[in-house]
C-alpha cells in the first residue's frame, strides 16, 4: 500500500478504527485492514490511504548547445553534457476531488524551457463518459443502431461505419445510469476492461459476435481479421487501373459500399479501355461506381456474395467477345476470381497470369494490418474544474483557447469543439494501470491540466495549494511508481 497522501479523505467513526472514505459518493465504511468497494482506498490503522502508488512519468532529454571539456586533458570525457531527466507527475493515483469543493489533490509547480508551469493532476470519477471503437474490417457487424452486448445486457450500439473501418459507440451515461443496476455495472466492467487493454467478446443484435482489444486484431465470429481494404471498389480502381491496364480486360472491385467496374469508371476512359458490355448488378450511381451490388455479410468486400459471378447481372453479346479476360477481387485481394469468356460468352475459371496475380498481391500490400482501436472519452465536470480553480468557466475557457493542455495519463486529449470540456484519447497511449471504477457505477480515470504559472494565478487557482516538483519528489518520490515516458506522446509543458 502506498504512504498516506489523501488527508483530506476520510472520518473516523466510533471506536473500532472504522474509517468512512469520502472520495466517491458510494461512501464506504472500511474497517482496518480492509479496502472499500473500488479497492482503490483501504484502512490502514485508521488512516484512509491510496492503495495504488502515485505515477512519475519520466523522459530523458538530451543536452544540447555548445560544449568544451571540464577538464583539460581529460580522457574519459565524450564531449558531450550529461542527459538531463524530465519529470511528469500524473494523475494516475493521485485521488480525487469528490465531493467537488477541494483542491486537486496535487497542484504542482515546475519549470519547462524558463517558463514556470503549474500542472494540476486529479483522478477524475466519469459518469458521463463512453468509448469509441474503431474495428478494421469490412465485414458486416451488424445493422447501424443495432445493440451491442455484453452478457445480454445493452453497452452501446453499432454506429456509422467510416472509410475502411465498423464503429462501435460503448458506454455512456444512460448505460451507466439510466438502465438496470445489472446493465450499468456490465457496462461498467467491459469499458474498465477495455481501457485496460483487455479482451471483452461482445455480439451484435442481428449481426456478429466480437472479440475486441485494444491494438489487437478483431476476431469476427471466432475469425480474426488480417487486413483494413485498401479503399472502396472505385478507389481500388483508380489506384490500380494502370496496373492492370494491358493484363485484363475488364476489372470489377466487389465492395458493399462501393463497387468499381474499370471499363466503365473514368480511370478506365482516360486509359482507353474499351467497353466490355458486362453489367453489374446495383444500383449505378456514376460512371464505373455501383451501389448495392448485393447485401451486407461476410463474404465479398463486406457484402453477402459467395460467388462473384453473380454480381454480373448480364454481359451483352453485341459488345464482350469471346477470350476476354475478367478479374474480379474483393476491396483487401483476399478474394479473387480470374475468369475467361468462352464462345458463348460464359465466364469459365482459369489460372491467372502471373501478371494478373502480381496486381492482386498489390493490393493485399496497400491494405494495412487489421487492429482495433480504442479511444476513451469523457467530460470534465464539476469535481474536476472546481479542483482547479473557484471559477470553473475560466478554465473551460482556457481550455478551448488552447491555452491549457488537457492529458489523460499523459496521454495526448483530442478536445471537441463546442461548450465544455469534452476530450478523447487512446487508450494505447495512456500508462498501464491508469483507469478504476466506483461501483456507482461509473470509471475513474486520471486527468491533468498544464498550464502556465501566471495564467493559473489569473484564472483564480489554487495557488496556495501549488507544491513545487522537488518539494513532491522529496515527499513522494520513495513511494512513487516511476514509468517511462510513452514515446510519441508530446511533453505537456512544451509549447
Amino acid at each position: 500500500m502506498s504512504t498516506d497522501r489523501t488527508a483530506l479523505f476520510g472520518a473516523r467513526e466510533g471506536n473500532e478504527g472504522i474509517v468512512r472514505c469520502d472520495a466517491c459518493p458510494v461512501l464506504c465504511r472500511i474497517r482496518p485492514g480492509r479496502s472499500g468497494a473500488c479497492s482503490r482506498y483501504a484502512n490502514q490503522d485508521g488512516t484512509l490511504i491510496r492503495t495504488d502508488p502515485l505515477v512519475l512519468m519520466q523522459r530523458t532529454v538530451e543536452a544540447g548547445g555548445e560544449t568544451v571539456p571540464f577538464l583539460e586533458g581529460s580522457e574519459d570525457w565524450a564531449g558531450g553534457l550529461a542527459p538531463r531527466e524530465e519529470i511528469f507527475v500524473s494523475a494516475i493515483g493521485a485521488g480525487t476531488t469528490y465531493p467537488d469543493y477541494k483542491p486537486a489533490p496535487f497542484i504542482v509547480g515546475s519549470r519547462h524551457a524558463g517558463v514556470d508551469t503549474v500542472t494540476v493532476v486529479t483522478e477524475g470519477i466519469f459518469s458521463y463518459c463512453g468509448l469509441k471503437v474503431k474495428i478494421d474490417t469490412d465485414r458486416h457487424l451488424g445493422p447501424e443502431t443495432a445493440a451491442v452486448r455484453v452478457d445480454g445486457e445493452q453497452i452501446g450500439h453499432v454506429t456509422t461505419a467510416e472509410y475502411g473501418s465498423q464503429m462501435l459507440s460503448l458506454g455512456g451515461v444512460r448505460h451507466l445510469t439510466g438502465g438496470s443496476k445489472r446493465e450499468g455495472n456490465v457496462t461498467c466492467a467491459s469499458m474498465l476492461t477495455l481501457c485496460s487493454k483487455g479482451a471483452i467478446e461482445v455480439s451484435i443484435d442481428g449481426g456478429a459476435t466480437l472479440v475486441l482489444q485494444a491494438g489487437q486484431a478483431p476476431i469476427v465470429d471466432g475469425v480474426p481479421e488480417r487486413r483494413m481494404r485498401v479503399g472502396c471498389g472505385s478507389a481500388a480502381i483508380g489506384i490500380f487501373a494502370q496496373q492492370w491496364h494491358g493484363h485484363v480486360d475488364e476489372v470489377i472491385v466487389v465492395d458493399d459500399h462501393i463497387t468499381g467496374v474499370l471499363s466503365e469508371h473514368q480511370a478506365g476512359k482516360c486509359l482507353d479501355v474499351p467497353p466490355t458490355g458486362i453489367r453489374v448488378r446495383g444500383r449505378r450511381s456514376t460512371p464505373g461506381r455501383y451501389f448495392q451490388v448485393a447485401h451486407p455479410g461476410n463474404g465479398w468486400g463486406g457484402t453477402d456474395i459467395k460467388d462473384p459471378l453473380a454480381v454480373i447481372e448480364s454481359i451483352d453479346p453485341k459488345t464482350a467477345w469471346p477470350g476476354l479476360r475478367l478479374l474480379m477481387t474483393s476491396t483487401t485481394g483476399e478474394d479473387h476470381l480470374y475468369v475467361e469468356l468462352d464462345e458463348a460468352l460464359r465466364p469459365v475459371p482459369v489460372p491467372a497470369p502471373p501478371a494478373v496475380l502480381k496486381t492482386v498481391e498489390r493490393i493485399g500490400e496497400n491494405c494495412e494490418p487489421a487492429m482495433t482501436s480504442i479511444l476513451f472519452m469523457a467530460g470534465a465536470g464539476g469535481s474536476l474544474r472546481a479542483g482547479v480553480t473557484e471559477n470553473p468557466v475560466l478554465l473551460t475557457r482556457e481550455v478551448q483557447r488552447s491555452l491549457v493542455r488537457v492529458t489523460i495519463g499523459g496521454a495526448p486529449c483530442t478536445l471537441w469543439p463546442g461548450g465544455g470540456i469534452t476530450v478523447m484519447a487512446d487508450v494505447l497511449r495512456v500508462p498501464d494501470g491508469a483507469f478504476g471504477y466506483v461501483p456507482t457505477p461509473a470509471l475513474v480515470a486520471p486527468i491533468e491540466f498544464t498550464l502556465r504559472a501566471d495564467l493559473y494565478a489569473r484564472l483564480g487557482g489554487h495557488v496556495d495549494h501549488a507544491v513545487p516538483l522537488e518539494r513532491l519528489l522529496a515527499d513522494y518520490g520513495e513511494g512513487a511508481r516511476r514509468e517511462p515516458w510513452v514515446d510519441g506522446n508530446p511533453w505537456p509543458a512544451a509549447n
